[in-house]
């Protein structure tokens, strides 16, 4: 008996076209709604966790009572987030000037690279918090020292990725500029800094968390007081008055910025790509 193969079905492109067009609204709504659905979940363990083990209030309090205390508190609070969020964009704007600055004089020079790059690696594996006893010796004004270590935690990731970035230019391009011709700036100008974009933009996705952190972390050292003094500071005052809601709202506050900074500097970075660049461009499926 002879068997015949039938040909394999052909999906029709406009049942493809569908397809793809429903995996990727799925994929939408699931980006935004598992990591919400997750978050819920946790708050609710955390409220049925207090209630289960009858936890007192300024051991862990309760989510109800953060979310009570945050707004009740607004005032001081929110007043305190903007004295740590004007060190972090001040520090972060000062890492972006140096740090591409230096990445620029490194791809100009190997020894001036070879030079200062070992200092850069070496603020960067020091702690802040062991250098900021210097800082405080040679350093008068309260707000310098807090920029100071802002600055240094967010130096290092846009000096070392833009840097790479710099380095990283397709050489069959940098032949063809040299063969017309092109001096050192017009190749900077015209290949290196377009080709180190996508670098120095992951590198100040990273810095920008890195300079709450460090500005967290000056204001926690320093032991700021006082009206004008920012979130870590409200953070240590809860603390010594065992006031754990506030002390949490605080919390949750500092951890809210950082996420925003997160999501605006890869706004910024989806912004300037989204058009050339192969990270940022949509995918075909």
């Amino acid at each position: 008996m002879t068997v015949i193969e039938m040909p394999p079905a052909v999906v029709p492109l406009d049942a493809e076209e569908a397809r793809r067009q429903r995996a990727e609204r799925l994929e939408r709504v699931g980006r935004w709604l598992l990591p919400i659905a997750i978050m819920c979940l946790a708050i609710w363990l955390w409220d049925r966790i207090c209630v289960w083990n009858e936890i007192p209030r300024y051991i862990l309090p309760r989510p109800g009572e953060v979310l009570d205390t945050l707004i009740k508190d607004a005032p001081l609070l929110f007043s305190s987030l903007l004295v740590t969020l004007k060190i972090t964009f001040l520090g972060l704007l000062l890492a972006m000037i140096g740090g591409v600055g230096l990445a620029v004089l490194f791809a100009q020079s190997k020894w001036v690279e070879m030079s200062f790059f070992p200092f850069a690696i070496v603020l960067q594996v020091t702690p802040i918090v062991a250098i900021f006893p210097l800082i405080n010796i040679y350093v008068d004004n309260q707000t310098a020292k807090l920029l100071l270590c802002a600055w240094i935690v967010a130096f290092f990731p846009i000096l070392s990725n833009t840097t790479l970035g710099l380095n990283s230019v397709d050489r069959n391009l940098l032949d063809l500029f040299k063969l017309n011709g092109a001096t050192r700036w017009q190749q900077l100008w015209m290949l290196r800094l377009p080709a180190a974009m996508p670098y120095f933009l992951g590198g100040l996705k990273i810095a920008g968390g890195l300079s709450l952190i460090g500005a967290v972390v000056a204001e926690f050292v320093a032991g700021a007081g006082g009206q004008s003094s920012g979130l870590a500071s409200r953070i240590i005052e809860a603390g010594y008055r065992l006031n754990a809601p506030r002390l949490f709202a605080a919390l949750i506050l500092i951890s809210f910025t950082g996420i925003v900074i997160f999501l605006i500097m890869t706004l910024v970075s989806h912004l300037v790509l989204r058009n050339w660049h192969e990270s940022a461009l949509r995918r075909e499926r």
